[in-house]
């Protein structure tokens, strides 16, 4: 059995700290006019901070005395004033500092080495003063990344800047952001903002930058041609990032085109074309939409939310014409309510008919196995269940492929043309779209799972697949569509 009785050795070590008579060292902190000289204990200083362990091995007497003298010219002596009681006597104490001085404390430990400090210091500010470090983004992420041992700050900014932008947008020091910080920030693809707003926040940026120097008014229609060349330059970084294809024809109007001389000129007609010209074709380059994150619009696991926007589009008969449809702001006004995934519950009619029958507005994924393709069908009607199988009329329904989760830029949608055969309803098939689409079982036994998978081109206008041979299923799932509003 023992017991540590720290308290009073902590209690102890402070009095060594205070007293005058045994130091060995001198340590001068900080800098004209605001400096101190601090006396202290080598052999504390030594197996306390691995820094300076490190400064005294390689520091030498300056004269005959037996003292030592260093300098720490980059810590205000007010902060090493709490290190040293920190390295003495195992207290940290914040009294009433501001964030700002426990992060100037942070630094200073870090520059010491003093890795449980460290850590407790990042942890304190992230659980206790999170308001005041997304008011002062710059400053934290400036901090985090500048030390390898600042792990928490960097997965606090990195968190930040994926999941809360506008925090980071709508803090004291957002127009003091670093280009370089800008830039990390809106390269991402996961970025949690739509792209008209972030285009605002750069441009607000890139005003700030230049009204330093300049007498630029946010008006774009008093610029002269110098000041847009200023502009362009102040932004070249960060325009290239920017997805203005994914803007509407109104934000285009309203928030680019008054801006039309910061742009190439290539870049801005391919942009005007895009919206005027349904027959012209993106480039390869064309940034994608934003990963945005939106809770409650599907389980994802075959699709992502690039082919659920295209579906949503394709069934409010949106955009269906247009080549750009794939690069514009996702369009996601249902929620895709998960009624069945083959994975989890099973391959065959019966769970089908069981989970899915009588829920108007389905939407049907399947992954077909060893490929990466994806085809699939919308029915605005109810599934229902026949022993001797039974046509279901659509004039709605329409039947899709991908050639994989994330090769969506070229789809193949294919409109019912023979609307008295656009599903078919049996006990022995899952959803089946006409000729089709099929999935059933070659036996009466409702609790078989799906033997005979394939697609004939036969009472949709297009063809899904270049062949009609039979397939096996990777996955498939059929979700319900309902309003978000609702």
């Amino acid at each position: 059995m023992s017991k540590q009785f720290f308290p009073n050795l902590s209690q102890n070590y402070i009095e060594i700290l205070e007293d005058d008579e045994y130091y060995d060292i001198t340590i001068e902190v900080g800098e004209d006019p605001n400096v101190k000289i601090f006396r202290s204990h080598m052999i504390i200083l030594r197996y306390r901070s691995p820094f300076l362990r490190r400064t005294l091995s390689s520091n030498k007497k300056s004269d005959d005395s037996d003292l030592t003298h260093i300098k720490l010219s980059n810590i205000s002596p007010e902060t090493f004033q709490i290190i040293l009681k920190y390295i003495y006597g195992g207290i940290i104490s914040f009294n009433e500092q501001e964030p700002s001085e426990i992060l100037r404390i942070l630094i200073a430990a870090d520059q010491l080495h003093l890795q449980e400090l460290v850590d407790y210091l990042q942890e304190y500010l992230i659980k206790n003063k999170v308001e005041w470090m997304e008011q002062h983004f710059e400053l934290i992420y400036q901090t985090g990344f500048q030390s390898n041992s600042l792990l928490n700050l960097q997965n606090f900014c990195t968190s930040i800047m994926a999941k809360s932008p506008h925090k980071i947008f709508n803090s004291f020091d957002f127009t003091s952001l670093s280009e370089k910080s800008l830039i990390s920030l809106i390269k991402k693809d996961d970025l949690q903002m739509k792209e008209i707003e972030i285009w605002d926040h750069v441009l607000r940026w890139g005003l700030e930058k230049k009204s330093k120097n300049s007498t630029l008014l946010p008006d774009p229609t008093t610029w002269s041609d110098d000041d847009f060349k200023m502009m362009e330059n102040t932004l070249k970084q960060c325009l290239p990032l920017i997805r203005f294809f994914s803007l509407s024809s109104e934000e285009f109007i309203q928030k680019i085109h008054p801006y039309k001389k910061l742009f190439k000129h290539q870049l801005y007609e391919e942009l005007l074309n895009s919206y005027l010209n349904p027959n012209s074709k993106p480039n390869d380059n064309i940034l994608l939409p934003r990963n945005r994150i939106i809770n409650g619009i599907i389980d994802l696991k075959i699709v992502n939310l690039n082919i659920v926007s295209l579906i949503s589009r394709w069934i409010d008969k949106i955009d269906i014409k247009s080549n750009y449809t794939y690069t514009r702001e996702l369009y996601l006004p249902y929620e895709f309510k998960l009624l069945l995934r083959g994975s989890r519950d099973g391959f065959t009619p019966k769970k089908f008919h069981e989970l899915c029958n009588d829920k108007l507005y389905t939407v049907t994924f399947i992954k077909i196995k060893e490929t990466e393709e994806i085809i699939g069908g919308y029915n605005p009607l109810k599934w229902e269940s026949h022993n001797s199988g039974k046509w279901g009329e659509a004039k709605d329904s329409f039947i899709f492929s991908f050639k994989s989760k994330n090769n969506f830029k070229d789809p193949i949608l294919s409109y019912v043309k023979q609307i008295n055969r656009a599903l078919y309803y049996s006990n022995k098939f899952g959803p089946t779209f006409g000729d089709d689409i099929e999935l059933f079982i070659n036996e009466d036994n409702e609790l078989k799972e799906y033997d005979r998978c394939r697609c004939v081109h036969k009472h949709y206008e297009k063809k899904i697949r270049d062949t009609g041979d039979f397939f096996s299923i990777e996955d498939y799932e059929v979700f319900q569509i309902l309003n978000r509003n609702d």
